[in-house]
């Protein structure tokens, strides 16, 4: 086995998952800054609006195109949501983890077991708001939605933390209570697993 030892780092993927208003995007993105990571991009079906740019906020596939790379086993996880389908594209993050380098994902729970299905070794992360009272003020911060919608996405919050606990995928639970130490915390742990897939 020694002899097959190469030179070459060995890559990681991270996963950061976490419910709505937990503040995971907002890790994810300094977490890519500080440890030059590569954030993988999501493939859609859902129509490109003038927001969008082709391969920075998703790839844009026909129903077709998407079915088909189900069928050919292209995709590390996908669901459908509503009318459209979302999944993270396998080759763009296996063949950067094989090349050494780190890469993010940023998925739901659902999402989560998929990827650890087929990439055992991925190191997950899970971001927990400091308490519920916490998470229900967050979303009403962000005064994006009705109270009716804002309920909702709590229910849904709560349930995804539920199986979170439950589901025994993640490595690490961090709680987001203060955001500078959060990603501190989490860059560290991530450098920590790096070096474990380098031993």
């Amino acid at each position: 086995m020694d002899e097959l030892k190469s030179d070459q780092k060995s890559g990681l993927v991270v996963v950061i998952s976490g419910p709505s208003g937990v503040g995971k995007t907002t890790i994810t993105h300094a977490l890519i800054d500080r440890l030059d990571a590569e954030f993988s991009v999501s493939a859609t079906t859902r129509p490109i609006t003038n927001a969008d740019t082709e391969g920075k906020d998703y790839y844009f596939l026909t129903l077709e195109e998407f079915e088909s790379r189900i069928k050919a086993g292209g995709f590390l996880e996908y669901a459908r949501v509503f009318d459209h389908y979302y999944g993270t594209p396998r080759d763009p993050v296996v063949n950067a983890r094989d090349e050494g380098r780190l890469v993010i994902l940023e998925i739901d729970v659902q999402g989560a077991f998929q990827v650890r299905k087929k990439l055992p070794d991925a190191f997950m992360i899970f971001v927990l708001p400091p308490s519920e009272d916490d998470l229900l003020n967050r979303l009403r911060r962000r005064q994006r939605e009705s109270e009716e919608v804002i309920a909702r996405r709590f229910q849904e919050a709560k349930h995804e933390i539920e199986l979170a606990r439950q589901s025994g995928v993640y490595d690490v639970f961090l709680v987001n209570d203060d955001l500078e130490h959060t990603i501190a915390g989490a860059t560290s742990l991530i450098k920590s697993a790096q070096e474990k897939a380098n031993e």
